[in-house]
């Protein structure tokens, strides 16, 4: 082993004792928990990150092939051009009195790469962005229930799907969350039904199709709609008068140039980007129909920090660069790339690995029953020995060119080779350096 195996020794897991002590749960995101990948040695802080490799705490370099700051750097961290428009920002003073020309512009940017789209609204990150989407259809339409088909944040008009029953939200990215401090007042407001389940849908609306003010969903995210789904699903919501908002805050563009949806034929009265919007620099915006935007108007939707120009700047910036760049013919040829090499590996090492996702958004896991998640553990731990961070998810970046990628599949084929001999021993759990990663959410104590 490499030096890289003492990281639960390391600086990053001493100051995440103290977190612990400090912030409840110990991160702010629930993605970013070391226990959701290796307890006890997951590096958990950072000195500086570029590209897509990131130093610790201890100045040690790690190739990011997991989430690249939960999918917000598509450029790869500290992009140059992005970064020079935001110090020149800072430098000129990014909040005053009056309002940034930077929000019209973008505003215009949004609309012209969304043909369909009118008016614009911000906010700064993903969840309150959704919030305020939901508002607006609630507010439009004067009705209370939201039919919905995915993962949306944090948010109560999101999680009241619990207050009915416990695990309305396993099939939808978290389970184990209970509602706590979530009014019970809005049980029955947030009805799930599943991606590509029409009929799930359907039977939604008979039941409480009067009271829907939105249905709400992701166009795509690790499947492709089937059947036409997409354009069933905009039938019903202009049968039943709910608005359509798409959650393009992950998909939005990965696989092209602006929302996913603009590629699969259907669109929305509302979108809502976040993440790569602004690669890495907090920004969120909220697209739609003026029938629905002017909602805003009647209800009181307004936050001083949404006003500040670094956001906005920010993702003008990113939109300049991306559209020069064609990020996202590149990021499809990596993640094809990781995908084919995840799969291949496997064979060669005959694990019993499943591959999955689109290749903007790739997925690895492993189907051995109860040793699946101790085996994804053990990979995260030994790749991490190599220099990796690695895990079940990959979002490809800019900043993942051919050589970095050859390495890390050369790491993945000797890493793979070893679990299939820990697998045969029997012998996973005893590989361990420390517990099984955490699936879901879960209280730290």
């Amino acid at each position: 082993m490499s030096s890289f195996a003492d990281a639960s020794l390391g600086s990053g897991q001493q100051l995440y004792r103290r977190a612990r002590l400090r912030i409840p749960g110990g991160a702010q995101l629930l993605g970013k928990r070391p226990e959701q990948f290796l307890p006890g040695g997951w590096p958990a802080y950072y000195r500086r990150a570029q590209g897509c490799t990131i130093w610790d705490l201890d100045d040690r370099p790690y190739l990011d092939f997991t989430s690249n700051g939960i999918g917000t750097c598509l450029l790869g961290y500290a992009d140059p051009t992005v970064n020079a428009a935001v110090a020149d920002c800072i430098a000129r003073g990014n909040m005053c009195t009056l309002n940034s020309p930077a929000e019209v512009d973008l505003a215009d940017r949004l609309c012209a790469l969304h043909p369909w789209a009118e008016q614009v609204r911000y906010a700064r990150t993903g969840g309150e962005a959704m919030a305020i989407a939901v508002r607006l259809a609630r507010a439009t339409t004067g009705r209370p229930a939201v039919a919905f088909c995915g993962y949306h944040g944090w948010s109560d008009w999101y999680l009241a799907a619990n207050l009915g029953e416990s695990d309305a939200l396993a099939g939808h990215l978290l389970s184990g969350l209970d509602p706590a401090g979530v009014p019970r007042a809005l049980r029955g407001s947030a009805l799930p039904f599943r991606y590509n389940q029409i009929a799930e849908l359907e039977a939604l609306v008979a039941a409480r199709g009067p009271e829907l003010a939105a249905i709400v969903m992701e166009p795509m995210r690790h499947e492709a709609p089937r059947d036409g789904f997409l354009a069933k699903v905009r039938a019903i919501a202009d049968r039943c008068g709910a608005v359509l908002i798409f959650d393009e805050i992950t998909a939005g563009w990965r696989s092209n140039f602006g929302g996913i949806h603009l590629t699969l034929g259907t669109v929305p009265d509302v979108a809502v980007f976040a993440k790569a919007l602004s690669n890495g620099f907090p920004m969120s915006a909220i697209i739609g129909r003026r029938s629905v935007m002017e909602a805003a108007q009647q209800s009181f939707v307004s936050s001083t920090y949404w006003t500040e120009a670094i956001g906005p700047t920010a993702a003008l910036a990113t939109l300049e660069r991306m559209a020069a760049t064609e990020v996202s013919a590149h990021i499809a040829a990596v993640g094809a790339r990781v995908q084919a090499g995840w799969a291949a590996a496997g064979a060669r090492a005959g694990l019993p690995v499943k591959v999955a996702g689109i290749p903007a958004l790739c997925l690895l896991g492993f189907e051995a029953g109860d040793q699946s998640r101790p085996l994804m553990t053990l990979f995260t731990q030994e790749m991490l020995a190599r220099g990796f961070l690695a895990a079940a998810a990959f979002y490809p970046t800019a900043a993942h060119q051919t050589d970095l990628v050859d390495r890390y599949l050369e790491a993945v084929e000797a890493v793979f080779l070893g679990m299939r001999a820990a697998l045969d021993r029997g012998a996973v759990a005893a590989a361990l350096h420390g517990p099984v990663a955490q699936s879901g959410f879960a209280r730290l104590t």
